[in-house]
């Protein structure tokens, strides 16, 4: 499996059919499993069967894959990262660390050619969603400022805006324990930290119309002064709540206020806020999120409107990732423009 291939069956991010990514799917476990340190190892220690695990519906074989212990654990991408890289892969690859906000960080690698696919699913969710095509041009230029961490979210972020003919200033900063700092010696502490941004957020916002904002919601009071200018604001992080989230709206009245739910290994995935519901939506055949329950010893899909643990599968021909994590999701249904069931209010389990 390479881009090449994928290319094909990506023309539309939006036009995925279930069976497209279940082959999909059979494809890149089959990659992996024959060139990937970590799944060769894995087929040889215990006996995988794919012919049983990709037997029956699209959501048989989701709930197939966690039942046949598949999974990682924790510390694996944390200790182990290479043994998750194909042997001889030709790509132009990357190690992106997680945030290290809540604990040690993590590596997981990107083959360039996923940004392109990953900033064609952005882009076109946007415009679809929230009508940016119709926001900004070359008459109407977007002039963003982003905060985050460096490495993908970067690149992410740049190839992002420059696909709308927009400029970016990049504001980076050091994330590495500030969830338990925060939780330990308050946002005074954390924002002492954070001088270096706060203050070069202030000098471009004094030099120049920023119309377009990502950043976290605890950063957002930098932006009071310009809020009225602000016309789009992207936001992320598992504590932002229905609630928050209308409070933001409130205080940036004239932006379109959009919901992002990022992670290191895949990058951003789009969200809508609809029946009171941060729902998000992640970029198919790449990214396949459900909420699993367990029963009886064994992992289900949780039903529409159920609520359960994050199962989490990343696919690429440069990684395959299947995961459980700690984070509670609730399962929705389709919304347009997507064709498949999405999650909604991330919350992170205590402990």
């Amino acid at each position: 499996m390479i881009y090449e291939e994928a290319r094909d069956i990506y023309k539309d991010p939006f036009d995925i059919a279930e069976k497209t990514t279940k082959d999909y799917l059979r494809e890149i476990f089959e990659f992996h499993l024959r060139n990937t340190p970590y799944w060769h190892a894995m087929k040889e220690s215990k006996e995988i069967n794919l012919d049983e695990i990709f037997t029956g519906s699209f959501e048989n074989v989701i709930e197939n894959i966690f039942n046949s212990q598949l999974f990682i654990n924790d510390n694996d991408l944390r200790t182990n990262w290479l043994s998750f890289l194909p042997n001889n892969y030709k790509g132009e690859l990357r190690f992106y660390q997680s945030s290290g906000t809540t604990g040690q960080r993590s590596f997981a690698h990107w083959d360039y050619n996923y940004v392109h696919f990953l900033v064609s699913y952005l882009r076109k969710a946007l415009d679809k969603i929230y009508a940016l095509d119709k926001v900004y041009d070359e008459e109407h230029r977007m002039r963003a400022l982003a905060h985050g961490p460096y490495g993908w979210y970067q690149d992410e972020m740049s190839r992002l805006v420059w696909s709308y003919q927009g400029l970016l200033y990049f504001i980076g900063m050091e994330t590495d324990g500030l969830k338990k700092e925060l939780k330990e010696k308050g946002l005074e502490a954390v924002l002492r930290k954070l001088d270096p941004l706060m203050r070069y957020t202030q000098r471009v916002l004094e030099k120049d119309k920023i119309n377009t904002i990502r950043t976290a919601p605890p950063l957002l009071n930098l932006f009071e002064s310009v809020r009225e200018e602000v016309e789009t604001l992207m936001i992320s992080g598992v504590g932002i709540t229905p609630e928050s989230f209308e409070m933001i709206q409130s205080t940036f009245e004239n932006a379109k206020v959009i919901p992002f739910y990022g992670h290191f290994a895949f990058g951003d995935v789009v969200g809508i806020y609809k029946n009171k519901e941060l729902r998000y939506y992640p970029n198919y055949p790449f990214t396949i999120i459900f909420p699993l329950t367990s029963e009886g010893g064994t992992y289900r899909l949780a039903r529409p409107g159920e609520s359960g643990k994050t199962g989490l599968i990343i696919a690429r021909p440069e990684i395959l990732v299947v995961k459980v994590e700690n984070e509670q999701i609730k399962r929705v249904s389709a919304t347009y423009p997507f064709k498949w069931d999405g999650f909604a209010n991330p919350s992170r389990a205590e402990g």
